[in-house]
């Protein structure tokens, strides 16, 4: 039988990939995990509803493209199956009812492949709750072909309101300065409590027999300390990382950091780059990587700026997402968003070969190429990349 899940860092020789979808995408309706206000794109606070299929279409073709460049270049795409629920419905468990789903255009976002293993995460937002459905059928079918696959989920939540800061963005609105919101960051506090373990699997970054996992609005202590002992019990060391994400523009959002590869990326064995306006805050990250001889290269800052009114990320129109949300098919080869000129000439510069994907029509859906894709087969195998560890972290 195949051996189909083998994923231990971001740049072995890409040969499977699950590729996400924009069909079911929604504007989410309130909860207290995540709060979206789009007025100028039709959705004020407390509205909800599908994005238009227009920018579905657009997004679609896109993708597609994208889909198209890696399987010319060898490499098995899997789409995924967008589940019924996600289309605008109301969902529920015993202890709350959401009035719909996100999407399932991004599966970095709550799922994790790290060498054989497939980890389901536990996303603190009620309208991720069941994205686990739609890949499913796609994880159903790599376990039942491949012999040494094991998958598990984190302890599924319950988000009751006791996972919840009570009245939180009603003081973030109306009651706490900019510097009390700074401090709360720093702080590593923002909506979500410690009642139950919470983590995004894009907060996470893979590199051999080290993991790093940014504390976020996302990712909360608790969920941090369960993935250090899961991993633990592997064999595979876990560190955590914090970012300060407000200077040196104070936007809407600035201060709830969410997802790691919109602040760092590795592109090859010794080669870091990292976002020059979300400093890493953590001493001990940079300490770790001067000692084992690594490059941490600032990224040249984007001056692409999109128009779109309409947007799942968290961040206003016309802002950036950042350049370094990049796919590598190999150690040698990224792929980077096509309007991303200034970033792909600096990649350029240190060796890489760059594949230009046309993905704006895809970022309003909440991320670009590294969101959109979830790597479930590199060839490689488990390294030590970091053999001079530093005691306690």
């Amino acid at each position: 039988m195949p051996k189909i899940v083998n994923c231990w860092n971001e740049w072995d020789p890409l040969k499977r990939v699950i590729v996400g979808r924009p069909e079911g995408t929604n504007m989410t309706a309130l909860e207290p995990g995540w709060r979206y206000n789009k007025p100028e794109g039709g959705f004020p606070l407390g509205s909800y509803g599908p994005f238009p299929q227009e920018l579905v279409d657009a997004a679609n073709k896109q993708m597609d493209y994208f889909v198209s460049v890696l399987e010319q270049r060898g490499v098995k795409v899997d789409r995924v199956v967008v589940h019924p629920c996600m289309f605008n419905k109301p969902v529920s468990t015993p202890d709350w009812t959401q009035l719909n789903c996100y999407g399932i255009n991004n599966p970095r976002d709550v799922f994790l492949c790290h060498g054989k293993y497939l980890i389901e995460s536990a996303a603190s937002q009620r309208s991720r709750y069941y994205e686990y459905l739609n890949l499913r059928p796609l994880f159903e079918q790599y376990f039942k072909e491949d012999p040494e696959l094991v998958w598990f989920t984190t302890p599924k939540p319950r988000l009751t309101d006791e996972s919840f800061v009570r009245n939180y963005y009603y003081y973030f609105d109306n009651v706490w300065t900019d510097e009390e919101k700074r401090q709360r960051l720093y702080n590593w506090e923002f909506q979500v409590t410690e009642k139950e373990p919470l983590w995004d699997a894009a907060d996470a970054m893979r590199l051999g027999k080290d993991i790093f996992i940014q504390g976020s609005s996302v990712t909360n202590k608790s969920g941090v300390d369960w993935l250090k002992r899961m991993f633990a019990e592997l064999g595979i060391r876990v560190h955590h990382i914090l970012v300060d994400s407000t200077p040196p523009r104070n936007v809407p959002g600035s201060y709830h950091p969410r997802h790691i590869d919109a602040n760092l990326v590795s592109l090859r064995p010794g080669c870091m780059m990292y976002h020059t306006h979300h400093p890493v805050r953590t001493p001990e990250f940079w300490e770790l990587f001067k000692k084992n001889d690594w490059q941490l290269i600032p990224a040249v800052e984007t001056t692409f700026s999109r128009d779109d009114n309409i947007t799942l990320g968290d961040f206003p129109p016309g802002a950036v997402i950042g350049p370094m949300n990049t796919f590598s098919i190999d150690s040698k080869t990224v792929c980077v968003e096509a309007h991303e000129k200034e970033y792909s000439e600096q990649l350029d510069k240190l060796g890489f070969e760059v594949v230009p994907i046309p993905y704006e029509k895809v970022i309003p859906f909440g991320g670009v190429l590294h969101c959109t894709t979830l790597d479930i087969y590199r060839e490689g195998k488990m390294e030590d990349y970091f053999p001079n560890q530093i005691e306690g972290y």
